[in-house]
């Protein structure tokens, strides 16, 4: 049996790959090959996986759909003349009889259904959560958002319900039981985009002995993220340096240290009493730890640049190490020092960087919604784009609910995090709704299951 994966983005492709994984491990593997929309499908090539059409790395960097110049610059790049090619060879795979995996938007899905071939979709790019949540429809849209009644239009529905779509695995939960009001073959399956993101379960702090004092005295930690693409992402860091500046110098002046993540996000029950002892050591002062989780893609060097310019100064990495109880795997990470705070950037560390922070401040895309499912709040900067713009952010902030806190200048996000360190219930609130909006790890597994009942049956 065959099996043709279409993906539309680089994240799409790595949430693609992590469902073909799942599926070379099945006792009745597929023959899997694939073909990326958009880009030059890296992640499919490193897992060994036959691209079988040309491919070609975009000027937009596949953000086509924010804005008209962009979608401009792709056409004079030979968008079209791309997308006939990959199109003619789609229906060429399809006629050996094979199985289409659609990943992404309508782009893949609609190629999926033009090929002739049976197909499964794995939406990755809407949600219901765009347009309402568990309570009902979100305030302040548009009169044209929500019309069809459904993230999804009524042409996508169409192409989902369609006889030869064998399943669907929509991103969340709310998004499932909206499509299965259409007779979509719709399944809950959760989201690979956390996949591969392993949770720590440590003994609850608040039940060791001193634990109060410990939690006041270890360093806060802030995880960056500018995002992947660039020049964006280097424009990114400069508000994200500024912001952290701003931060920096109103904690050391005033910010009571004394109500975080990991303290706070536990039952009401344990609360009273860290709560009573947080109010006592609130004057207290602690260090801060950024941690810059920055793409294998980027050079350092411009970031390091934006540091400099605001004093902060590099120092061996051992001497660094020795303050903290981290393990760093990035034997290049590079370590920087202003007043009480230290910042490290890593490029190999990514999960790290997630896993440990107690918040973020961000400007990425699938980055940001991973921190975010651990249950931790993330403070977005809108920038200039193509990505990252106000009006990503915005819809960005609609996804991810109140775990999402949008601010409009970099200089906000000390006061944001402020009026979060001082309010445990919305930090517990925070934790439920991410974990909630983005599901469980194992997905990926989960989708890959499934599909192989589907297929098995079709054929």
């Amino acid at each position: 049996m065959q099996l043709l994966c279409l993906s539309n983005g680089h994240g799409e492709d790595v949430i693609a790959v992590r469902i073909l994984q799942e599926l070379q491990h099945h006792p009745d593997a597929p023959e899997l090959v694939a073909l990326p929309l958009v880009g030059e499908g890296l992640a499919y090539s490193q897992l060994g996986i036959p691209i079988i059409a040309s491919v070609q790395k975009m000027p937009s960097g596949g953000f086509i759909y924010m804005e008209g110049r962009q979608l401009l610059r792709d056409l004079r790049g030979g968008l079209l003349q791309l997308l006939i090619a990959q199109f003619k060879a789609v229906r060429a795979w399809a006629k050996k009889g094979g199985v289409i995996l659609a990943v992404g938007d309508i782009v893949p899905l609609l190629f999926a259904w033009l090929s002739g071939a049976s197909y499964v979709f794995v939406g990755t790019a809407k949600s219901e959560y765009y347009l309402r949540d568990e309570d009902g429809p979100l305030p302040n849209r548009s009169r044209w958002e929500g019309w069809s009644k459904s993230v999804y239009l009524p042409w996508e529905r169409w192409l989902m319900s369609h006889p030869r779509c064998q399943a669907v695995f929509p991103r969340d939960t709310l998004t499932t039981q909206r499509l299965k009001q259409w007779s979509i073959q719709a399944f809950d399956l959760g989201n690979p985009m956390m996949d591969g993101i392993e949770l720590e379960t440590p003994e609850p702090s608040f039940y060791q002995q001193n634990a109060e004092l410990k939690e006041m005295q270890r360093s806060l930690i802030v995880t960056l993220l500018p995002g992947s693409r660039t020049p964006e992402a280097y424009e990114n860091w400069s508000l994200i340096a500024l912001a952290a500046d701003v931060l920096l110098e109103s904690y050391a002046e005033r910010l009571p240290l004394g109500q975080h993540q990991r303290q706070l996000a536990l039952p009401k029950d344990a609360r009273g009493a860290v709560g009573a002892s947080v109010k006592r050591l609130a004057r207290q002062r602690r260090s801060l730890l950024f941690l810059g989780a920055i793409a294998p893609a980027l050079s350092l060097e411009p970031l390091q640049e934006i540091l400099v310019g605001y004093g902060w100064r590099q120092q061996p990495l051992n001497s660094i190490k020795s303050n903290f109880n981290l393990e760093f795997k990035d034997p290049h990470c590079l370590a920087f020092t202003l007043k009480n705070a230290t910042l490290i950037l890593t490029q190999e560390d990514y999960n790290f960087c997630l896993l440990k922070a107690d918040f973020s401040i961000a400007m990425a895309g699938t980055a940001t919604e991973q921190f975010v499912g651990l249950g931790k709040a993330a403070i977005a900067i809108p920038g200039g784009g193509p990505q990252y713009t106000p009006a990503f952010a915005e819809a960005q902030s609609r996804l991810l609910g109140p775990s999402l806190i949008l601010v409009e200048k970099a200089q906000e996000v000390a006061g944001i995090l402020e009026q979060l360190l001082r309010d445990p219930d919305r930090i517990q609130l925070i934790a439920e709704n991410g974990k909630r909006r983005m599901g469980k790890p194992g997905a990926a597994a989960r989708i890959a299951n499934l599909l192989m009942e589907k297929i098995t049956s079709v054929h």
